[in-house]
């Protein structure tokens, strides 16, 4: 439980919230946050009141709430543990920590993905440092000059600039180049959803025509078996990162010189 305690006390500190405001915010003993804070897992209503006040998914502080007996977990499959109304709004938090976290395997299947490092300028540095600690780290973005993207990018009515974006993107992880446990390539495949592994931890991001893929919903699943939604979407990514070739940026750059 020290990672989900962890968790609360860094929102807290990000949010500049003290635990004796939050102990008044929830009408509670602050010894009841010293609790929750060491790890005791809240009462329901007291888990809604802190992820609304902190802004941020409930299950991101509690990923594995106390489940009463006989009662289905709020509707929910066994896999999926929250949703979000589209990819911007899953916190920034979110995101570091499942990065952080992460003991075996961090993948991510995308087209541009420029949000991913925008939004954490040491993204790869930290990748770099995860990969350090024996995390297998696959990065797949589409491959600039392929036929995927250039459909992608007249469907979402911005031509070339998707390619471009990638390009941009790719420069973010020129750094993780011949880092062991690091892998950087470039598919070619029509992509029907973004993925975002952090070893059990799935965040989907499915497609919508023509729209971006910041504007649609986003999937938070938790690896619960062997046959579930989470093996279907890990097998679907290892297929297309098996079809994919290694991003060699000399080889892009003089393809480009080529071109002009």
């Amino acid at each position: 439980m020290a990672a989900v305690s962890n968790r609360l006390r860094t929102v807290l500190g990000q949010r500049g919230v003290s635990p004796d405001a939050l102990a008044e915010i929830c009408e509670v003993d602050p010894k009841t946050v010293s609790r929750w804070l060491g790890g005791r897992i809240p009462h329901a209503r007291h888990r809604f009141r802190v992820a609304r006040h902190l802004r941020v998914e409930e299950t991101f502080l509690w990923p594995e709430p106390s489940k009463r007996p006989g009662r289905p977990r709020d509707g929910l499959g066994t896999e999926l543990v929250g949703t979000y109304q589209n990819r911007a709004s899953v916190p920034r938090d979110v995101w570091l920590a499942l990065l952080r976290e992460a003991r075996h395997e961090i993948g991510v299947l995308v087209f541009s993905g420029t949000f991913f490092a925008q939004s954490n300028p040491h993204v790869a540095k930290m990748l770099s440092e995860r990969a350090a600690e024996g995390v297998r780290v696959r990065l797949c973005f589409g491959d600039p000059g392929g036929q995927a993207v250039a459909v992608r990018g007249r469907e979402e009515g911005i031509g070339d600039t998707l390619a471009a974006k990638i390009r941009a993107s790719l420069t973010y992880y020129r750094p993780l180049l011949g880092e062991v446990g690091c892998g950087v390539r470039l598919h070619d495949t029509t992509l029907y959803t973004s993925m975002f592994r952090y070893d059990d931890n799935l965040l989907v991001n499915p497609h919508i025509w023509g729209q971006p893929a910041s504007a649609n919903p986003l999937l938070h699943l938790k690896r619960a078996g062997d046959t579930g939604w989470f093996d279907n979407y890990a097998e679907s990514f290892d297929a297309v990162w098996a079809a994919a070739r290694q991003w060699a940026p000399d080889q892009e750059r003089n393809a480009d010189h080529g071109q002009n």
